[in-house]
């Protein structure tokens, strides 16, 4: 027999979590979401980057949410500072409006683990059982991540010469991310010379969210990279990133590959879904498909990239000391879909070398 006070002590410690948002009703019902999940405690809030400074010193937290427009010190000012001097693990809760995916994505380039974007109204009388199940998975997740401390990618010459756009249309590219993929993939695009392979990418985001992240990729790559829409050729020197909330899929036609775009249930809960892209790879690409799976939570991707390596495709999977989270990466290699595990400064490379 096992008494309550020894099963206390054999449980893990719960996540220390501190809210940090301008607006008391906001602070409140976070707080409330959130321990709603035993796992979790909120240790205190916070109601800008100045009072969440001392409360980082006094609490020792060890995931914060952070909200973006807050009097005083903002959240990008404060995620900056946190950072540089005394790096958390952080979780953005920001709003859907343009500026809001904008400052969501900057904040992803300076060392934020995840976001999630707020529900139109923060009132617990609405429902938000759907905001609340994502904001406490995303919390667990980002307790056990990896730490990225943002550092400013070098622009570097095309990694391998490239043949003709012929060559390259035979060879189609296809990834999948989640958790901490935003800034793997701008590491890894950046790196593709114009004349690459095409390349379709599932990086799992919320609608809108897409778009504002291919535009701003395509402002700092070689390679053209949009939001894809239905019925666009997947086209040597383009990346067409899967709009968020619709799947995509390959269909091959004649010598090109065209990507259909289209609503269907989510699969393992995600729309779009990593598993269906790869798999439509599979069945229109074979041989000439490459595979790279890369960070994220989750085993969404991993038997898709089998089924591609297994039709005669090529398979990447980035390594264990560079992603943020290795849940995917790790599921593809414990069941075999790994051809080459690399880390994340050598995907473009490897990319462009196999055929």
């Amino acid at each position: 027999m096992i008494d309550r006070g020894s099963r206390a002590a054999d449980r893990m410690p719960a996540t220390r979590v501190l809210v940090i948002d301008d607006s008391v009703s906001a602070r409140r019902i976070l707080s409330h979401l959130i321990e709603r999940d035993t796992s979790l405690e909120v240790v205190g809030t916070a109601e800008d980057g100045l009072a969440a400074w001392e409360k980082v010193k006094e609490l020792a937290p060890d995931v914060l949410t952070l909200d973006v427009e807050m009097p005083r010190m903002d959240g990008l000012r404060f995620l900056e500072k946190l950072m540089k001097e005394a790096p958390v693990r952080t979780v953005m809760v920001s709003s859907h409006t343009e500026r809001g995916r904008e400052t969501t994505l900057r904040a992803l380039e300076m060392g934020a683990i995840d976001y999630i974007p707020k529900p139109t109204t923060l009132d617990e009388h609405t429902g938000l059982q759907d905001f609340a199940r994502e904001l406490s998975a995303k919390i667990r997740t980002a307790a056990t991540a990896r730490l990225r401390l943002p550092s400013r990618p070098r622009q570097s010459d095309p990694l391998v010469p490239v043949g003709s756009a012929a060559h390259a249309a035979n060879k189609m590219v296809v990834i999948g991310a989640s958790t901490g993929g935003a800034e793997a993939l701008r590491d890894v695009l950046r790196c593709l010379p114009a004349g690459s392979p095409p390349v379709v990418v599932v990086q799992h985001m919320p609608e809108g969210f897409t778009r504002t992240f291919a535009e701003r990729l395509d402002k700092i790559c070689q390679v053209r990279v949009r939001e894809a829409r239905n019925g666009d050729v997947a086209a040597p020197g383009n990346v067409l990133i899967a709009p968020g909330n619709q799947h995509v899929r390959l269909k091959r036609v004649g010598t090109r590959f065209l990507v259909e775009v289209y609503d269907a249930t989510p699969v393992k809960g995600f729309r779009p879904s990593v598993d269906v892209l790869f798999h439509s790879c599979t069945r229109e690409a074979k041989a000439n498909g490459v595979g790279v799976l890369m960070t994220g939570m989750g085993d969404d991707g991993a038997k898709g990239l089998k089924a591609l390596r297994e039709a005669g495709g090529r398979t990447i999977v980035q390594d264990e000391s560079t992603c943020v989270v290795f849940g995917m990466p790790r599921e593809a290699i414990e069941i075999g879909a790994a051809q080459h595990v690399v880390p994340l400064g050598r995907i473009a490379d490897a990319v462009l070398r196999l055929h």
